[in-house]
């Protein structure tokens, strides 16, 4: 129990929705503004008089070459007015170039008030972070740096009101609560708000980088450890942005082969990315620039103020195990909604401008204002000078509406989506039929008008 000798200056939503009650639909999102305690008895700190002004506080550096050779634990500690702003490497805690560390843990500490990231994860494999807070930091909080360290744990991490660094790498400037430059780590049950862009950066390299650098470590073609339950809100941007490509297959450096009897035999490989809860944030609640075989499976996103799932591009050079939304739960308003989102035209998932992308058993709720609407077509095909925008067949199935939502808003030039339904549940015309934008010549026998959906909807002869 927390209790205020004064009010609150901000609204601190805390609560949960149920949608759908008492049908086979229903389903709830949870939101709640989360407490985090700053405070430890062991406080490790910069000078709290000169730190602040010289943005240059106290650091934690953790090296020694070769596998095993450090143990580094930190565990219930207070770091305060650390982290030296305008030094690359000086960062609040710094793991550097050790290679595995099984041994090494960063847990239960709190993080707050640094001039240079949190926790830096640099040339090291099996490092566990976990249950940290970390709470108004420069650049990206917990940053994996050279895109070849692998199965690190990141879990149940709070992070919270991340600054933009004008000091650090160009993409400090637009930071992220966890930067991740290669899949194969675990990031689970964290909640990150409050950014100044992003909560979670996947920034796949092709290949590892900087003093790390090895052509034989493809990071946009790995596979995904793990990312799963966890939660995004309140940010400048996105929720989760994949960028630029997240294309997983077998062998990640080797391209990709479907010839089972062949020695460079190379197929893709899945990588499921589940349970993400995301709202309110200015753009997407998810966003991925180029997906191969990548599912987002059970996202839930909320008040965002573009749109809730968003996929801009998929794999070309792929025969199956397409990109998919699979379930989920997408909400134009909750009851957590302010008042800016009245201006606007929220969408629920916008489709890419490519083929090979398949939603199934999705629910939508509560997009019934302006123009807002469940799908939006062909992603960034505004562009000047696309030359990949059209004719682009999208495959649904098991899809919900709720009563309050429209389902098409206007499609995106040049007009080319078509949604095959093959169950009927978009069309409401049948298994197997279609929707498409209306051209006065695709007004054949088998197909009519629907103003309400602002397309033409034809049958399964077609």
């Amino acid at each position: 129990m927390i209790t205020f000798t004064q009010p609150l200056e901000f609204k601190h939503y805390s609560g949960k929705q149920t949608f759908g009650a008492g049908t086979a639909n229903e389903d709830f999102i949870e939101m709640r503004a989360e407490v985090g305690l700053l405070t430890r008895n062991v406080q490790y700190r910069g000078d709290p008089y000169w730190s602040p002004d010289n943005q240059y506080g106290a650091i934690i550096i953790c090296h020694s070459p070769g596998d095993e050779s450090t143990a580094c634990r930190l565990d219930s500690i207070e770091l305060t007015n650390v982290g030296q702003a305008f030094i690359l490497g000086s960062y609040p805690i710094h793991f550097h170039m050790i290679g595995t560390v099984h041994s090494s843990y960063v847990r239960e500490n709190a993080i707050h008030h640094s001039f240079n990231r949190a926790v830096t994860i640099h040339g090291v494999h099996y490092l566990k972070v976990q249950n940290n807070v970390a709470y108004n930091t420069m650049g990206h909080t917990i940053f994996i740096e050279d895109a070849v360290e692998t199965k690190n744990l990141i879990e149940n991490n709070l992070i919270l009101d991340v600054r933009r660094s004008w000091s650090l790498l160009n993409t400090d400037q637009t930071p992220a609560s966890i930067w991740i430059t290669n899949p194969d780590n675990i990031i689970r049950g964290n909640h990150a708000g409050g950014s100044d862009r992003y909560s979670y950066w996947f920034d796949l390299q092709e290949t590892a980088i900087g003093p790390s650098y090895d052509p034989n470590v493809c990071p946009e073609h790995q596979k995904l450890g793990e990312f799963s339950d966890n939660v995004a809100h309140s940010n400048g941007r996105y929720g989760l942005r994949i960028f630029h490509n997240h294309l997983p297959r077998t062998f990640q450096c080797k391209p990709l082969n479907y010839d089972s009897t062949s020695p460079d035999y190379n197929p893709p490989i899945v990588a499921e990315y589940k349970n993400l809860v995301s709202w309110k944030n200015k753009r997407n609640g998810a966003i991925v620039e180029r997906a191969g075989s990548v599912h987002w499976i059970n996202f839930k996103t909320a008040d965002n103020l573009e749109v809730g799932m968003e996929m801009s591009r998929t794999d070309d050079n792929i025969k199956d195990g397409y990109a998919r939304i699979i379930g989920g739960m997408v909400i134009g308003k909750s009851e957590n909604t302010e008042e800016a989102l009245d201006s606007v035209s929220p969408v629920g998932v916008r489709t890419p401008r490519t083929e090979l992308f398949q939603i199934s058993g999705t629910k939508f709720f509560n997009y019934n204002w302006n123009k807002a609407a469940a799908f939006h077509t062909c992603s960034h095909c505004w562009h000047d000078n696309n030359t990949d925008s059209g004719g682009r067949t999208i495959t649904v199935w098991d899809l919900f509406f709720d009563s309050s939502v429209q389902k098409i808003v206007e499609y995106t030039t040049p007009f080319r989506t078509i949604f095959f339904d093959k169950t009927g549940t978009m069309t409401g015309k049948g298994p197997s039929s279609w929707f498409l934008p209306y051209y006065k010549h695709l007004l054949q026998p088998e197909c009519s008008q629907d103003d309400a959906k602002g397309g033409i909807v034809c049958d399964n002869t077609v």
